[in-house]
């Protein structure tokens, strides 16, 4: 088992060592971060599609199959309340009136399953949430202060400046 930097973990590691560990990690937080935001990102434009299709669809049902439907309703309606056996049923006027008004609610119906789907798409604040989270990890690193120690010959490592690789991931 190995630390991040490739030194066997236990082993005492300078601190730029620690210093290049930490940036490290903390850059591959942050990537990550962004990656989450980006996925929850497509899911909410997802929903708000599918949202639209509804609507879209909704529509089109309407236009296709309102002339059909009202027929075949109103002369349903006629046949039912007696108009079938030559008594006359209702008028056919009303019988097309409430023909209209039962596409129109199974329009309505559609319609808001479309804003339901909608406000849930709209309502996904997972962005936001990594958002924060970001700012809040940048926030706690950002005031974290290392600990002083004193240098004593015995836990010194050496007079040298080792360079610090930077990440480019």
């Amino acid at each position: 088992m190995s630390a991040p930097d490739g030194s066997p973990v236990g082993a005492e590691r300078s601190i730029g060592q620690l210093f290049a560990s930490a940036t490290t990690e903390m850059s591959a937080l942050v990537h990550d971060e962004i990656a989450l935001a980006k996925v929850q990102l497509k899911q909410d434009v997802k929903r708000g599609a599918i949202g639209s299709a509804a609507f879209i669809v909704a529509a089109t049902m309407l236009i296709f199959s309102l002339p059909m439907l009202s027929f075949a309703l109103a002369y349903g309606i006629n046949s039912w309340t007696g108009g079938h056996n030559g008594n006359g049923g209702w008028n056919l006027a009303w019988c097309f009136l409430l023909s209209f008004a039962a596409s129109v609610l199974l329009a309505v119906l559609l319609a808001l399953i479309g804003v339901a789907v909608l406000k849930k798409a709209k309502k996904g604040k997972a962005p936001q949430k990594v958002a924060a989270s970001v700012k809040e990890t940048a926030g706690v690193l950002g005031n974290a202060k290392p600990h002083p120690r004193q240098v004593t010959p015995a836990n010194r490592v050496g007079d040298s400046v080792e360079a610090v690789a930077r990440s480019t991931s």
